[in-house]
């Protein structure tokens, strides 16, 4: 991450431009940097986007689950003062977006969901961890992206971190299975609010059926496809990704930042 991360009370964070507040939330195996591209475009052209660094390896183990996560962000949103906001999750991020609508409808302005579990993932599989298997984690590290050469030997050096420390795996599986269980199937017929789903063709992980179910279930949502384009589609196609997302904006947030 290119941006200096900022501290306030137990959270931290990168913060920069003003305007309607936007909220970015990585997956189980990101972090802030996923969201580069879009972090450094929105600052600049009228928003305030904020991205917390999500306590994934430091909860007692017993709330190491998406709703404590969730629950990290709303106090996150309340400390920092902003609100509604759109709130614009990858993957896990998704779906702590979706349990934050659920739970706490009136400090959510709208939605961006790409490659969102919630619904249903393929996760690392039921072989995951396989400590001390470089290639194994490679090749599924790889298996997120179309182009395999997003997947960076530094990405790579990072999962493969993870999955050999002891306790960030117990935690990285009990979100996971936190996760799967919290299935937000029956919930999102209530969530009225707009809806921004941009989903990669070739998404491995949340296959694009589950982009149509989310588009089916959600009362006011659109769906936007980006072709030759995996899981993490801020990450791999940020251009288009961007250009997506600043239309859909455009539609529904003021740009002088009154909703």
């Amino acid at each position: 991450m290119s941006v200096t991360l900022k501290t306030l009370g137990k959270f931290e964070y990168a913060e920069g431009g003003e305007g309607h507040p936007l909220v970015l939330l990585h997956g189980l195996m990101g972090g802030l940097s996923n969201f580069d591209e879009v972090f450094n475009y929105f600052s600049k052209n009228g928003y305030r986007v904020l991205i917390p660094k999500l306590p994934l390896y430091s909860l007692p183990l017993i709330s190491t689950n998406v709703t404590s996560l969730a629950e990290h962000v709303v106090k996150f949103i309340k400390k920092v003062g902003i609100g509604p906001a759109t709130l614009i999750g990858n993957s896990l991020g998704g779906h702590i977006s979706l349990i934050i609508t659920k739970n706490h409808p009136e400090l959510v302005h709208s939605l961006v969901l790409t490659g969102s579990s919630g619904l249903y993932e393929n996760a690392m599989g039921d072989t995951f961890p396989r400590r001390g298997d470089y290639e194994y984690v490679a090749n599924k590290t790889r298996d997120v992206f179309y182009n395999k050469e997003v997947a960076t030997k530094e990405l790579i050096d990072e999962v493969f971190a993870i999955v050999n420390d002891r306790n960030k795996v117990l935690r990285t599986l009990s979100i996971s299975k936190s996760a799967i269980r919290h299935n937000m199937s029956k919930d999102l017929e209530h969530m009225h609010l707009p809806v921004c789903i941009i989903w990669g063709e070739n998404d491995q992980v949340t296959p694009p059926d589950v982009a149509r179910k989310f588009h089916e279930l959600l009362p006011n949502s659109e769906l936007h496809w980006i072709p030759e384009c995996g899981h993490a589609a801020m990450m791999e196609r940020p251009a288009e990704f961007n250009k997506i997302l600043d239309g859909w904006l455009q539609k529904v947030v003021k740009k002088d930042g009154n909703h």
